[in-house]
């Protein structure tokens, strides 16, 4: 007893001090309450208390209402807990909703609206002119006065509104634009030299009307927006030297723009407009006889403006290129590159300049970072990625001057070279223009194994190729070396990808180049089986005078070289396969390759066994009955068989041990184990044909053929009971399905008695053991089942 009254002393000393302490913290409280009203009051200049004081925090999105009616109440009373009567109301404002009220009211319509208007005027006009209800004159005249009321009363609106009157002024500059051209062009009222006056003094001041206002809307409708009048008016005269030096015009003043500010969206749009009206010329109304020149002339007038306008303002301000600049910059060198070339190759003598074009373009690049690094006009970055345009340039004139293989070498030696500059060096400009080049010996090396293929042409002199030590296979061994090197420096921990490079597009580069250097060392080899296969059997045309006929030949050809040609290709693909996957294993440990190789080796294992073992069925038949009197089956028609036998085994045990690692996913046992028992019933079956068919005894194709797919059924059902794998047994049951399907609809109507009789005794024999197995078993797989639904 005496330590409990012990223990209630304690505890009661604790309370007193607890509370205590609650009054100190309660009167701290009270301090704060008042310093907080006090304050309140100051800010608010609030002289009446019981007036609702009204705060407004920094975003201006919550207004807090204090109600200080009873807080001196409070105040008096310093045991009080909270102020009962007092209230913090926290209201906010419906902020989307009047954002979208603000943003319709005040910029959405009013845009709206001069495009209606600008509408408006031109299909009054057009009405005016279909009926003749006024002369051209008039009607010009009246164009002009409603885009100078329209200046006037923006000019009035800029110092109280100067978004609506931005609007205003472009839509003027619109109109005055159209009714220009429609004036020169359709009406000849005004000369040419005066046309053009024109519209330099109406771009100039557009050009200063947008700076002025800094309004990026006046240079967009005024200029950008210029661009579809020529279209929407034209009468299809076809008059492109009016229409291109018309775009020019307005083209200069977005460089002129450039220069000033750097409105990238402004940029953006005319570039897209220009190239899109020009392509949409060349496609369907360029003559070469009318236009070779012309399209030459202004396609480079389009070219040099834009790349200027995309360089100025990153010069002046020496700001670094961000990726959507590259390549604005590159679809604008390639754009010009690609139509010219096309303009060129398909005249006659512009066909015989396509290197010196290509040089051209080379050197418009190399004056251009020759001028930048001279001056020190941008950061070193700037200079790079022209520096790299000229090697771009430089690169494609290879094929331009020469043919295939020689392309493929240099194009990827060049793109190692580029992405170890620009990774090592730490020179982003030069590792984005090897991606370009990358993709190009890419393309290229394809093209060189498509004409590999078909290299051979029995009516042209035979071409000799010697395996391996050929042209072919050592641009192969290139371009692997190459795309070796790039992944090795691409996954090295001591260089990291550009900063300002998203991870996702490095990502997808990492995989990009994996998949190619993957398909290139495949393919190498590929080719060249394909390739000794199809010289040997073009080198077996035998020419056979036809009878009755005048110097009439039939050409004969040994066709069991493509069957072992096709064979031995799916051969090597099982091959190629299951060495990866040791790799995979033993080296890399990559789990989406893991999974994308056991993908590839179960599709190679269907083709062999639906395609292959079709093949090896023909060359087994061929060899038997030596049908052709004119060639010699030997016996690697029989041979090759157990070979492949052999690859197939091989890519199917690789697959198991990769499966078996820590890093793929167990659930593609089982889509294993599907594949593996189909292979083993599929090729006993073709197996078992086989020796029939050696054997001459192909009557008992049908009742041997379900026995045996009868018997490992059973052995399925043996073995997912003895594994406690349902799988398995599920499996066993659908081949069993199967089987009593071909007995009952093929077996039956085409085996005589005792065959039939033999077969349903065996197969009725395997259903009742398979029966017993699952009653003698019932608990194991039942105890099995039941634990799976308690997982």
């Amino acid at each position: 007893m005496v330590d409990k009254h012990e223990m209630i002393i304690l505890l009661q000393n604790q309370l007193v001090e607890l509370s205590r302490k609650q009054e100190l913290f309660q009167k701290e409280i009270s301090e704060l309450r008042v310093k907080l009203i006090e304050l309140s009051k100051e800010t608010a200049s609030i002289e009446d208390p019981n007036k609702t004081i009204k705060t407004e925090n920094i975003s201006k999105e919550n207004i807090i209402q204090v109600s200080l009616q009873n807080i001196p109440k409070a105040i008096n009373n310093e045991k009080t807990e909270i102020i009962n009567n007092s209230q913090i109301n926290i209201k906010y404002p419906q902020t989307v909703k009047s954002n979208l009220e603000k943003f319709i009211g005040e910029n959405l319509i009013n845009k709206i609206g001069i495009i209606v208007l600008i509408i408006g005027v031109g299909i009054g006009a057009k009405y005016a002119i279909d009926n003749k209800l006024i002369s051209p004159l008039t009607r010009i005249i009246l164009g002009y006065l409603i885009g100078i009321t329209l200046l006037g009363i923006s000019i009035k609106l800029k110092k109280q509104y100067s978004n609506f009157s931005s609007v205003l002024l472009s839509g003027s500059m619109s109109i005055m634009y159209f009714i220009t051209y429609f004036a020169y062009s359709f009406y000849s009222l005004i000369p040419e030299l005066l046309t053009f006056l024109l519209m330099v003094l109406f771009t100039a001041f557009t050009v200063l009307a947008s700076v002025k206002y800094n309004k990026q809307i006046i240079a967009h409708i005024g200029l950008v927006g210029a661009y579809f009048v020529p279209i929407l008016l034209s009468d299809g005269s076809g008059r492109i030297v009016i229409l291109f030096s018309y775009m020019s015009i307005i083209n200069i003043g977005i460089l002129t723009l450039g220069f000033l500010r750097y409105w990238k969206s402004l940029n953006y749009s005319s570039f897209i407009v220009t190239w899109i009206i020009y392509f949409g010329w060349y496609a369907f109304s360029y003559q070469q006889e009318k236009h070779f020149s012309l399209a030459l002339i202004f396609i480079s007038i389009f070219f040099i403006t834009f790349y200027l306008s995309f360089l100025s303002y990153k010069i002046i301000k020496s700001e670094k290129f961000v990726f959507d600049d590259i390549l604005l910059m590159l679809i604008n060198s390639f754009l010009f590159y690609s139509v010219g070339y096309k303009i060129l190759d398909n005249h006659i003598v512009g066909k015989e300049l396509l290197g010196l074009f290509t040089i051209a373009n080379a050197f418009i690049h190399l004056v251009v970072s020759s001028v930048v690094y001279k001056k020190k006009l941008a950061d070193r970055n700037i200079f790079y990625f022209i520096s790299g345009l000229v090697l771009v340039f430089i690169t494609i004139a290879f094929p331009v001057q020469l043919d295939g293989n020689w392309v493929t070498m240099l194009w990827s030696l060049q793109s190692a070279l580029l992405f170890w500059i620009g990774r090592t060096k730490r020179v982003p400009v030069y590792e984005y223009i090897s991606y370009t080049i990358m993709l190009l010996a890419f393309g290229s090396i394809i093209q060189d194994w498509s004409n590999a293929s078909n290299i051979f042409n029995p009516e042209l002199a035979n071409i000799i190729i010697t395996p391996i030590f050929n042209t072919i296979f050592l641009t192969s061994i290139i371009f692997v070396s190459a795309f070796s090197f790039i992944n090795i420096l691409n996954i090295s921990n001591n260089y990291s990808a550009p900063e300002n490079v998203d991870k996702d597009f490095i990502k997808l580069f990492s995989f990009l180049m994996a998949a190619i250097l993957f398909i290139s060392v495949y393919f190498s080899f590929y080719v060249e089986i394909q390739t000794y296969w199809n010289q040997l059997f073009y080198e077996s045309r035998l020419q056979i005078k036809v009878k009755n006929g005048l110097n009439a030949y039939n050409n004969i050809y040994n066709y069991e070289y493509k069957s072992l040609m096709h064979v031995c290709l799916i051969n090597y693909t099982m091959l190629f396969l299951s060495i990866c996957s040791i790799f995979n294993i033993g080296k890399f440990k990559s789990s989406l390759f893991a999974n994308i190789i056991l993908v590839i080796n179960f599709i190679a294992i269907l083709l062999f066994l639906t395609s292959g073992l079709l093949e090896l069925s023909q060359l087994r038949d061929n060899y038997l009955l030596q049908l052709n009197i004119y060639y010699q089956n030997g016996f690697i028609n029989i041979a090759i068989r157990y070979i492949s036998l052999g690859f197939v085994t091989f890519l199917l045990t690789s697959s198991y041990y990769l499966i078996k690692q820590d890093f793929v996913s167990k659930k593609l046992i089982y889509s294993y184990d599907i594949v593996l028992h189909s292979s083993v019933i599929w090729i006993l079956s073709s197996e078992w044909i086989h020796w029939m068919d050696i054997s001459s005894s192909t009557e008992s194709y049908r009742l041997s053929l379900s026995i045996i797919w009868g018997i490992y059924s059973l052995f399925l059902i043996v073995l997912g009971i003895w594994k406690k794998e349902k799988h398995l047994r599920i499996s066993a049951i659908v081949l069993f399905s199967i089987t009593l399907l071909k007995l009952f609809f093929f077996d039956v109507s085409n085996l005589e008695t005792i065959p039939k009789t033999i077969l349903f005794i065996s197969l009725g024999i395997l259903l009742l053991i398979i029966s017993f197995l699952y009653n003698r078993f019932k608990n194991v797989i039942f105890n099995e089942n039941d634990n799976s639904n308690n997982q």
